[in-house]
């Protein structure tokens, strides 16, 4: 075979080779239309749920808070909703918060209801996290003392009418010591971008509710601003 019909050769296989690749990339293209798409790497995030209680007391909603056990390794003695990661027998986050809720609040599933979810959040440790609200029944409560050292309320009015207070924790990226950085631009000198975040604290009586548990109740309470007002207990339950 001459070399200019070797050529002819190799450009007509590479020709149909383009068209054959570009019918592939159309046919996926047309496919991926009917795909809903959802949050990159999602799978790699690990997912909690939280349940924030709502109790009602004379005639009154309270917003109920565990305190975590001393003997925890994480976090203990730290004030927070009841809630926990999601196991694989979990249909669905709403399934964890309610499970967790019954275990450390010691009570059964048909104490809670009206079950809503709220927006869920995504942390900067690899966390999402998924809270819901809803009544809980508290006639029976017997707490787990192994996760929870003491519950306490507040009322939901408390929320409503008091602003918390707000700090800034800022996020610096440290790249491990065998990060390429002779392949991006500036080196060891590349001008990473610090990520700050918002922390919010209550301060009730001699509670300080801080961090991602402030933060839902504020959401919460924010949501109820924005609809007609704090309802009774017997509205909400209607």
């Amino acid at each position: 075979m001459g070399a200019c019909r070797a050529d002819r050769f190799f450009l007509c296989i590479y020709e149909k080779g383009c068209l054959l690749m570009k019918k592939v990339i159309y046919t996926t293209m047309n496919e991926l239309q009917q795909r809903t798409p959802t949050i990159m790497d999602f799978n790699s995030y690990a997912k909690y749920a939280v349940l924030l209680p709502l109790i009602c007391q004379h005639d009154d909603v309270f917003v109920l808070f565990e305190v975590r056990s001393f003997q925890l390794r994480r976090q203990p003695g730290e004030i927070c909703f009841p809630g926990g990661k999601m196991d694989a027998c979990d249909q669905n986050p709403q399934e964890t918060a309610i499970r967790e809720t019954c275990e450390e609040l010691g009570i059964k599933k048909e104490h809670i209801t009206h079950v809503v979810p709220l927006d869920y959040v995504f942390s900067p440790f690899g966390m999402v996290i998924y809270p819901f609200v809803a009544f809980v029944n508290n006639a029976h409560m017997q707490i787990n003392k192994k996760e929870v050292e003491d519950v306490f309320t507040v009322p939901l009015s408390f929320f409503i009418e008091t602003k918390p207070q707000i700090y800034r924790v800022q996020f610096e990226p440290k790249p491990e010591d065998d990060f390429p950085f002779d392949d991006i631009p500036g080196g060891r000198q590349y001008n990473w971008r610090p990520r700050q975040i918002e922390e919010y604290f209550y301060y009730y009586e001699d509670k300080v509710i801080w961090g991602l548990t402030a933060k839902i109740a504020h959401h919460f309470a924010r949501l109820i601003q924005k609809g007609e007002g704090e309802s009774t207990c017997r509205d909400l339950l209607i």
